[in-house]
């Protein structure tokens, strides 16, 4: 197996409420999530209801569409998202496991830390100096994006 894992963060200027909705709003990721730097097209929720753990989602990516998961969530201080891709006989050929832990640092700041997990399996797994170097580039951007989006008068 090819196991990818790192951590990044950023300090966000807003308070931690309004950044954990952000980042547990699946729908609401595609007006923020950038276009550029980052593999991820458009994401949708697919299980009914308020976001918690276990709910769906589907994310169209530059390599397909890819169904998800909310793994864990801990409002307003821990959400972890889990995607896989699956080939026709249902054999896991990656996965991943993007989270975020959140903690409020000053008036109306939070720091963030992104934590990235991806497992490649089989042929794949032979990539994985390459998957590295692309993860990092993509969650780099968004998280950055995340950052963005508090910080341009909306």
């Amino acid at each position: 197996m090819g196991d990818v894992e790192f951590e990044i963060q950023r300090t966000v200027p807003a308070p931690i409420g309004e950044v954990f909705a952000r980042l547990a709003d699946i729908e609401g990721h595609n007006a923020w999530v950038p276009g550029r730097g980052s593999i991820l097209r458009g994401t949708r929720q697919t299980s009914p209801g308020p976001v918690a753990a276990g709910t769906t989602y589907e994310d169209r990516t530059r390599m397909g569409t890819m169904p998800g998961e909310i793994a864990e969530l801990d409002a307003p201080s821990r959400i972890v998202y889990h995607w896989w891709d699956r080939s026709s006989s249902g054999t896991t050929r990656m996965e991943g496991w993007p989270g975020y832990t959140l903690e409020a640092v000053g008036e109306g700041e939070t720091l963030v830390r992104h934590h990235v997990r991806l497992r490649a399996n089989g042929i794949r797994a032979l990539g994985t100096p390459v998957l590295r170097i692309i993860a990092r580039r993509e969650r780099t951007a968004t998280l950055d994006a995340l950052v963005r989006s508090f910080s341009t008068p909306g």
